[in-house]
């Protein structure tokens, strides 16, 4: 915490804030009374998570025939919508595990939102094969248990087996991860707290932390343990789930490129989501002197890289289609995606995906703040169609061609997925107003060296 500042952590935080400033600054929200933009903000969020939650419990006690899947595309708005949130959910992992072990110290400012982001996106992609199983309740017959079904048990050779596994282990480290993170700051707060509850309840999440020096030793060696188990997450996570298509017969699923080219994807999504929350977050919250344009310059450079490995990846698949001389393949990339019906979709995904993120070469796009969040939008956007492309297009026109049928999204599954972003959107909302949301005791440490001035508040 002595260290004298560097050169990168002057650029990092705006004006040098001593050590006080910096916890009445991160703070202050959480002090503070919520503004009625914040309650307007809830009451959007809220009536959106409201209709989700009537959508659901409509489609539970009706069966899934309200969607408008039918024998042909038995996938399409429900593991489009899982698809998306699970890759929203890496951008937070990459941040926090990736960029410690490489000691960048450009994440100590979005690390925690990026955390916080991870949590809800898994949660918001956890619902989504739940309720398309119909039959909700009976979802622990996943689990491999001992049973009184005789030898009805678990594929495990199935990807989806995989997917709630992976899922799983990666939900518990990245929560673990997040929460332990905050260690430091919930005691910082214990120890300002002048109302009891709150004194309690960061007393009790804080964990007795005594900001002894063999503690922040203690703390130090578990944070880099923490960040080496999750970093070979960010990998699996989203491999494993682009191996439900990978590993079928489907034209235009069964390829090699899917896992590499799934995980680009995913952190070019997630990305996408964090400029868009962070650049809210800066204003709202006023954290400019934090989250500065630098921040922003850095997350848009990693989407324009993972940008152009997804537009790679697309120009590849074309190819592979066109060289391979499958007819299957060249239909499916041909006439059903760049021609087809479909192909409003297709190249919204594209014009999105492939073209939006070649305008961050510039750096003038990287650092003008309206422009990063019409790009981050639209990344997510193209994210989405990259999804409901994939999955539709593949399975509305089958070998038989007495089997080809269009799909349409119905209110009920539209109305599901406006309820994901609702619960994202609130449980962000809660999150600013009852946990820091910027890792205080991080910025001290990229800070540096204390001001006369600068007592810690505790």
């Amino acid at each position: 915490m002595s260290n004298p500042p560097t050169a990168l952590g002057s650029a990092l935080i705006e004006g040098q804030p001593s050590l006080r400033q910096i916890t009445r600054d991160v703070s202050r929200p959480l002090d503070s009374r919520p503004s009625k933009s914040w309650f307007a903000c809830l009451a959007v969020t809220g009536s959106a998570l409201a209709v989700g939650t009537g959508m659901v419990a409509y489609q539970i006690a009706t069966g899934i025939g309200v969607w408008g899947l039918n024998s042909t595309v038995g996938w399409a708005f429900d593991i489009t919508n899982f698809v998306f949130w699970i890759g929203i959910g890496h951008a937070g992992t990459l941040i926090s595990a990736i960029l410690l072990l490489f000691r960048q110290k450009w994440r100590t400012s979005i690390n925690r939102s990026a955390e916080a982001m991870t949590i809800f996106a898994v949660l918001c992609a956890a619902i989504f094969p739940l309720i398309h199983m119909g039959r909700p309740w009976l979802a622990y017959f996943v689990l491999p248990y001992p049973n009184l079904r005789g030898p009805l048990w678990v594929n495990f050779r199935s990807p989806l087996l995989w997917d709630v596994f992976a899922i799983n282990t990666y939900l518990i480290i990245s929560l673990v991860f997040w929460y332990v993170g905050m260690v430091p700051d919930l005691a910082t707060l214990r120890d300002r707290a002048s109302n009891k509850i709150k004194k309690f309840a960061y007393g009790l999440l804080s964990l007795g932390w005594d900001g002894s020096a063999r503690t922040w030793v203690r703390y130090e060696k578990l944070s880099l343990v923490l960040a080496a188990l999750s970093t070979p997450l960010v990998l699996s996570v989203h491999s494993i789930v682009s191996m439900d298509f990978a590993t079928s017969v489907i034209p235009g699923w069964h390829t090699t490129i899917f896992p590499p080219y799934f995980v680009a994807g995913a952190i070019y999504s997630g990305f996408g989501m964090v400029m868009t929350l962070l650049i809210l977050a800066r204003s709202a919250m006023r954290l400019q002197k934090y989250i500065t344009i630098r921040h922003l310059d850095y997350m848009a450079k990693v989407a324009l890289l993972t940008g152009s490995m997804v537009a790679f990846a697309y120009a590849m698949e074309f190819f592979i289609a066109w060289y391979s001389g499958n007819p299957y393949e060249q239909s499916v990339f041909f006439e059903n995606r760049a021609t087809g019906p479909y192909a409003w979709a297709f190249w919204t995904m594209v014009i999105c995906n492939a073209a939006v993120p070649q305008t961050l070469w510039f750096r003038k796009i990287r650092r003008n703040v309206a422009a990063l969040f019409v790009i981050s939008i639209l990344i997510n956007v193209g994210m989405w169609f990259e999804r409901f492309v994939i999955i539709v297009t593949s399975l509305h026109r089958s070998f038989l061609p007495s089997s080809w049928t269009m799909y349409y999204p119905t209110v009920i599954e539209v109305g599901t997925l406006i309820g994901s972003f609702g619960l994202f959107f609130t449980c962000f909302l809660l999150f600013i107003r009852v946990l820091p949301s910027i890792a205080m005791w991080e910025i001290r440490e990229l800070v540096g060296t204390r001001r006369p001035d600068s007592g810690e508040d505790g």
